[in-house]
């Protein structure tokens, strides 16, 4: 099973097979600390071959530079059948998952933990960034 997108974005919705994105970013902008991010997104889309036939366990998890999880919430676990049809080679999915109100205590480097099957398979990296009122955006 291999991730051939996988995103932080405000936006993402499936349509009809097609990964629909908007607003990706890597780095939160906050004029105070903690900071809570309203809504966004992690989408996925995945590629899976028959090999990946069978259960499987989707975890995602949000880790601070220390690698604790973000919040009591984390990680977030899902049960994930795989069954693909006979003498089909290959199927993609999108997986969009709706993340609200995460809490951010502090600025720093966060990571995005995806995993199957209790293995690390990617890691997103996102950036906290303090600012000034006058300032637009991060450095």
């Amino acid at each position: 099973m291999d991730i051939q997108i996988a995103t932080l974005c405000d936006f993402a919705a499936d349509y009809n097979g097609k990964m629909v994105l908007s607003g990706t970013f890597d780095t939160l902008a906050a004029q105070a600390l903690p900071v809570v991010h309203p809504q966004c997104c992690l989408a996925l889309r995945l590629c899976i071959t028959p090999e990946d036939n069978g259960q499987h366990k989707f975890s995602v998890n949000i880790i601070d530079s220390d690698g604790n999880s973000l919040d009591d919430k984390m990680p977030i676990d899902a049960d994930m059948p795989v069954e693909l049809p006979d003498n089909v080679p290959f199927m993609t999915r999108n997986l969009v998952l709706n993340l609200q109100g995460l809490k951010f205590q502090d600025a720093g480097f966060y990571s995005i933990d995806i995993s199957i099957d209790d293995e690390l398979i990617q890691r997103l990296p996102l950036r906290i960034v303090k600012v000034d009122k006058e300032q637009q955006q991060p450095a």
